[in-house]
Parts: structure tokens; sequence; C-alpha cells
């Protein structure tokens, strides 16, 4: 059942929720030589316009009188945002799990018709709240980006393999912290935790809610958290390196931390960014996520991190102890 008592927030920026690691990943993508020069080759008016009418002809387009409860629920989360720009909806007839927004002058989030038979009502705003907060950000650009470079070669672009390889890896990194944000964005929607662990739980296998229990869940993040030898931090970098998103235990894990942070509750009870109000510059924000990023380092016991920081806070005080610290990490 919706909570019917949903806080409207007035116009809220999308830099109060997103995630520190995000904007840091974003700022890096940003500074990509070439990437701009990319994105104006493949993404231009007539592109997107064909994007779209690829859409209109192979979906089914969301309205008052399609899908209804979907229109509703969209009208709703543009309510509560105080967005002044309500994308258009499509149903994609697919059974994987999954829904995503794209287009950059008009975007527009297509969802899953498999969502629709495995999701509840709370669920599926989440969802849809979700792929707002992409659009919201202005993720949708990197997003359509992304979809462009998985679809097509680029050999009329000089040297464009070569460039595709070199972003690729840099916009997976970002596409992966993103989804960080947008889990966030989705909680600020729904006002309830519930359905967004809900969904984690579902992405991992349990689509049978009855057969498992969520502190268990929990639990499960916490012990892959706490696997720490060298080796399992190797395995957990180079595991993710392959996925569009990121582990649904990792995803849990940050979602819980941040609403259990006060940040959330903050929000709720009006003390946010809003839009027009004198926000991060891009030097700034970049500066934030490094600083995220130094923080989380110091915290962490994962000994691949902890060299990482060793370095760091070796380049930062010019000392040469680096090698001591790294013999007392690995005790050698």
């Amino acid at each position: 059942m919706l909570n019917v008592k949903i806080k409207k927030l007035y116009a809220i920026d999308p830099k109060s929720w997103e995630h520190p690691a995000d904007k840091a990943a974003l700022s890096m993508v940003q500074q990509l030589k070439g990437l701009d020069e990319l994105a104006k080759k493949l993404i231009s008016a007539a592109t997107e316009r064909g994007l779209r009418l690829e859409v209109l002809a192979s979906n089914v387009k969301v309205s008052a009188n399609q899908f209804p409860r979907l229109n509703t629920l969209m009208n709703d989360i543009v309510e509560t945002f105080d967005w002044n720009y309500r994308p258009e909806l499509y149903v994609c007839q697919n059974p994987m799990f999954n829904a995503g927004a794209l287009g950059v002058e008009k975007p527009f989030i297509t969802i899953n018709s498999s969502l629709l038979r495995h999701f509840d009502e709370a669920e599926l705003k989440a969802i849809l709240a979700h792929e707002m907060g992409h659009i919201m950000s202005g993720h949708s650009l990197y997003k359509t980006l992304i979809w462009y470079l998985s679809n097509i070669s680029l050999s009329f672009i000089p040297m464009g393999e070569l460039l595709k390889s070199a972003v690729w890896a840099a916009l997976m990194e970002w596409n992966r912290k993103s989804e960080l944000s947008c889990d966030r964005a989705e909680l600020l929607a729904v006002q309830d935790e519930t359905p967004s662990y809900n969904i984690l739980m579902k992405m991992a296998g349990a689509e049978d809610l009855s057969q498992v229990n969520l502190n268990d869940f929990f639990a499960q993040a916490e012990e892959y958290e706490s696997q720490k030898t060298v080796l399992d931090s190797v395995h957990k970098i180079f595991g993710q390196m392959k996925l569009s998103h990121p582990y649904p235990v990792v995803r849990l894990g940050e979602l819980k931390s941040w609403a259990s942070s006060g940040a959330y509750e903050s929000i709720l009870n009006g003390d946010y960014l809003r839009r027009g109000m004198e926000g991060e510059k891009p030097g700034e924000e970049m500066k934030q996520g490094y600083q995220y990023y130094k923080e989380e380092f110091k915290k962490s016991d994962d000994p691949i991190v902890k060299v990482i920081n060793s370095v760091g806070e070796g380049i930062e005080k010019a000392a040469g102890n680096l090698e001591e610290k790294i013999r007392e990490i690995f005790k050698l």
C-alpha cells in the first residue's frame, strides 16, 4: 500500500541527494578529451528523434488510457519533485528486470513489461522515480551515449574504436555510481525504505519475498563487505567492472547507510538545496568527491584500499615511509 501522505519537495535540486562518488566520477568523465566531440557526432536532434520514433513504434506509450496506473504514478513523482517536465513513459516487451532513461532534449523513460508482473505498486513507483532521478540529474545524456556506444560501430570517426575503448571504462564507472544517486531519488519519491529494499532483493533473485528475510539480506550485505583479503578486493574490483549496475548488496548497504545518516530525514523536513540557489561549481564537486573517497579510504580496513590511502598520504606529505606501511598492512 502506498503512503498517501507524501511530502512535496518544492523546487528540490537533484544535487541535494546526489552521491559524492557519482559527482566525482561524472566530473572525471566530463574532462575526457574527445568526449564532447563524440557525443555531438552521435547524439544530434536527428538521431534522438530517430531513437524516440523507434521506441514509439515498438513499445506501448503510457497514458490515461494505456497503463493508467503507471501514468498516475509518473504524475505523482513529477509532482513530488516539483519538476516542470513530465517525461513520456513507455512499456517495453522484455523479460529482463530493467528500466531506463534516454534522450537529451526530451528525455523519456522505458520500463520492461516483466517488472509489471513481479513488482507491486510501491516498487513500481520507486523504479519510475529512480529513472526520473537520472533525468533530473542530467544523466540521460551520458546514458544515451552509452546506449549508442553499445549498439553501433565508430569506424566512421578517425580512431573511433580506440576512442570508444578509452571512453567506455570511464563511462561505465560513472554509470555504476549514478545508480547510487538515483536509489536515493526513489526513496525520496516513495518516502518508505521497504520498497527499495524489496526491489534489490528481487533483483538478486528473490522474486517470492515470502522465501527471504530482509534482516538476513542486510547480514548478507555485511558479509560481502567484511571479505577484505587482498584477493577478495581484487575480485570485487574486477567483478564489478563488467557490470552496468553495482551489486544489489552494495546498493542495499549504500542506501541503508544514507537513509540512517540523517540526510534523508533532513530533506523530508525541508532542509535541502533548491533549484536556482548557489550550488557547488564543477571544480568543487570534484573536490567534494575526492574528499569523500579520501574519508572512505581512511575508514576502510580493506588491504588494497589501505595501500591506495598510504600512497595518497605519502604523496601529500612527501614522506618516504610507504614501504613500511605496506609491510605493516600485509604483515611482511
